[in-house]
């Protein structure tokens, strides 16, 4: 069973994400987590709030939380009436990335699918602040889905990678089972400026090929000097309906999120994008 957790703030943003996430993943028997994590809620208004009214605040949150949750339930019920899926909500006192790190953990979760911004909407970012905290420090793989993207089915992928980090089983797999029921093609990009690779590079490109075997898998190379400009190029010239990068140390991802602030960040991506983990998990 495939168990997806979907954080969710109540926008149009996150609605959108939901409906994705059900529709790529209406063939499998899934279990889904809607979950609202309030706390920062609680404090918002800082200028009123006071040790007497403190209680209040917390019964009131909890409360619209709740009836949000049950409406939201309410909507995907009706939007798909899948007897495949199961849905559960949580509502939770607690900041967005604790409460997501506590039920990956407890359910064990396949996979986080949101929104790429919140009710904020900054137009100016590519990925709000949740969803970036939540790639850089959930051990989970997150789908990002853009602001108002319709869902198309993956038909064409494309993994950006340089072969030099050790690929996990259990993330392969996931990308391989979700390009698998559309029978999507997945690119494997190599940027750099020399086509020889290291011992230790061909043997990572040995394992993605053997483990994503069920796919078809065209091993591409393309001479760049900027890795995100690559990218974009990449994307809009072979039509990209998907990006999947690895979130690892010295990895491309971990330059584009860590090295550069967010709002430099200039692949301004209006495709879903998933970002696996390479961590070790039960």
């Amino acid at each position: 069973m495939r168990k997806i957790l979907i954080p969710t703030d109540f926008s149009e943003n996150a609605m959108n994400a939901m409906r994705y996430g059900i529709d790529l993943f209406k063939y499998e028997i899934s279990e889904f987590y809607f979950m609202h994590a309030y706390q920062d809620e609680i404090y918002a208004d800082e200028a009123s709030l006071t040790r007497e009214t403190l209680e209040k605040v917390k019964d009131e949150v909890a409360k619209r939380s709740k009836k949000q949750l049950q409406i939201t339930l309410k909507n995907i019920n009706e939007y798909s009436p899948n007897p495949r899926h199961t849905y559960n909500v949580v509502s939770s006192n607690s900041l967005l990335m604790d409460e997501a790190d506590r039920i990956v953990d407890e359910q064990n979760i396949d996979i986080i699918v949101m929104g790429t911004r919140g009710i904020t909407n900054d137009r100016n970012l590519t990925f709000g602040s949740n969803t970036l905290q939540i790639i850089k420090y959930v051990q989970c793989p997150v789908l990002a889905i853009p602001e108002n993207y319709e869902y198309t089915q993956p038909k064409h992928i494309l993994f950006p990678t340089d072969y030099m980090i050790p690929f996990k089983r259990r993330e392969l797999k996931l990308l391989c089972e979700i390009a698998a029921p559309f029978r999507a093609i997945i690119d494997m990009l190599y940027i750099s400026r020399s086509k020889n690779l290291s011992m230790r590079q061909e043997d990572n490109r040995a394992f993605l090929k053997e483990t994503l075997c069920k796919n078809t898998v065209n091993f591409k190379v393309a001479n760049g000097r900027n890795i995100v400009d690559t990218v974009y190029k990449y994307i809009k010239e072979s039509s990209i309906d998907m990006l999947a990068m690895v979130n690892s140390r010295h990895s491309f991802l971990e330059n584009i999120l860590f090295q550069s602030t967010i709002d430099e960040f200039t692949l301004h991506l209006d495709i879903p994008f998933l970002a696996l983990q390479n961590m070790r998990r039960d």
